[in-house]
């Protein structure tokens, strides 16, 4: 399903003077692959419409034929997923899941409860993100999980266990992606009596666990909670197709352009996200207003525009973790310092971000303090020309393009971006789409 693209070693980009134009989003890696697992949980048939194309979905459609869901792409914006009613056809199978976190946290908790013989497998960086809190957490009551390579990261070997428990406790610091898994797969546990799952500790990225909340509501399921702290699935409840679903454009790709409206003149304003969007990510438009940027929003629109230089920031981003990542390169767009608090999450993500960041950073002239979990950033007075690498993490490709615009506080630079296949990832035709709102030559 990833468009077949050739992409050379290494990305050359010119100073870009000024951007202006108007961005369609791909789908939502997040929404794309809850909705595909949805979809092959519930009964009856599911139109989906404005999936991402994108290395992590593919391998989320590939699990689910591995696992006898059938499937058909109609059209390049159309899939059709038929529900298995949650059950899986295919008691066996060997699944790749590539580096996506969307799709083998949620499978591994929905494996472990349906049953079956399931071996669970990824690229090496994926064997070093941990998965031990929901490992723990499902095996606790009634799972049976076996790591076959270091304990508590994949790869998994998953056998039938008999999992219904009353209560279900996870640790909520690590990723909100292991509550999520265990919100999805909690219809198929609460059979005959409620399932109450608790948090323990501090839960990170809330609003990707609205975003699971929402769409669980979508497909027929209503979920209870207790603040933030534990989150009630009553029995009898069962995943219904909505007919047809339509996924929202990427708020965390969005907040490249978005800066680069705000660094480099603007307007510049991205379709597929609006005011009311439930991605959370979406709040990455007010980080911009508070740097100084003006912005605007409309019902499937939000638009960004230059202000003047822009005005350094001190803010927590655990909400917003993937999207804060683009805040540290607009900071060196900054009049001062800035200073990225409670992003620890960062560093169990496709790479480590606080190093990553901090390494690429500085290769441009920036002064970087890298904390457990924050980053300060001191912009240089003038962009330093940089080969920038890439750790195989798309958002580091995407952010880092940002260094190549002129702003109000300084001029942008010369660019190599090594390795840009990473970004099909999540936005394969993510250069094109930059190249396509500068002002001048981008080559």
């Amino acid at each position: 399903m990833t468009q077949s693209k050739i992409y050379p070693q290494h990305i050359d980009l010119e100073p870009v003077m000024r951007v202006q134009g108007t961005v369609r989003l791909p789908g939502s890696k997040s929404i794309s692959n809850r909705t595909l697992l949805l979809a092959a949980l519930s009964e009856g048939t599911t139109t989906i419409h404005d999936l991402l194309a994108s290395d992590d979905t593919s391998v989320m459609l590939d699990a689910l034929k591995k696992l006898g869901i059938r499937w058909e792409q109609i059209d390049d914006r159309t899939h059709v997923v038929h529900g298995a009613g949650g059950l899986l056809p295919v008691g066996q199978a060997d699944l790749f899941m590539g580096n996506a976190g969307t799709a083998i946290r949620p499978l591994t908790a929905a494996l472990a409860v349906i049953g079956g013989d399931y071996t669970l497998h990824g690229v090496e960086r994926m064997h070093e993100r941990p998965i031990g809190d929901l490992v723990d957490a499902l095996n606790a009551v009634g799972a049976n999980i076996e790591y076959t390579g270091n304990p508590g990261y994949p790869p998994l070997h998953i056998r039938a266990g008999k999992v219904q428990p009353d209560r279900i406790a996870v640790r909520g610091n690590v990723s909100s992606q292991f509550l999520t898994a265990l919100l999805m797969s909690a219809p198929l546990m609460a059979v005959s009596h409620p399932v109450t799952i608790e948090v323990v500790g501090e839960l990170i990225s809330k609003p990707y666990i609205e975003i699971t909340l929402n769409l669980m509501r979508r497909f027929g399921v209503t979920v209870g909670q207790d603040g933030w702290a534990s989150f009630t699935v009553q029995p009898g409840q069962k995943y219904q197709s909505p007919g047809s679903i339509h996924v929202e454009g990427d708020a965390s790709s969005a907040s490249y352009f978005l800066a680069a409206g705000a660094i480099a003149g603007g307007p510049v304003r991205v379709e597929g996200v609006g005011k009311d969007s439930i991605q959370g990510d979406v709040r990455f438009a007010d980080a911009l207003a508070a740097m100084g940027a003006t912005i605007t929003k409309g019902d499937n629109w939000i638009e960004a525009k230059s202000n003047g230089v822009l005005k350094a920031i001190d803010a927590d981003f655990n909400h917003i973790p993937d999207a804060a990542m683009t805040i540290a390169v607009a900071a060196l767009y900054a009049d001062g310092t800035s200073l990225l608090r409670n992003i620890a999450s960062w560093r169990v993500k496709e790479t480590d971000r606080l190093a990553a960041m901090a390494t690429e950073l500085r290769k441009v002239g920036a002064t970087v303090e890298e904390g457990p979990d924050y980053l300060r950033v001191t912009p240089p007075d003038t962009l330093s020309p940089a080969t920038i690498d890439t750790y195989d993490d798309h958002r580091m490709a995407m952010c880092f393009s940002l260094a190549s615009l002129d702003g109000a506080a300084r001029r942008g630079n010369a660019m190599r971006i090594n390795d840009p296949k990473c970004v099909a990832k999540t936005f394969p035709d993510y250069f094109e789409t930059f190249s396509g709102i500068a002002q001048d030559d981008l080559s």
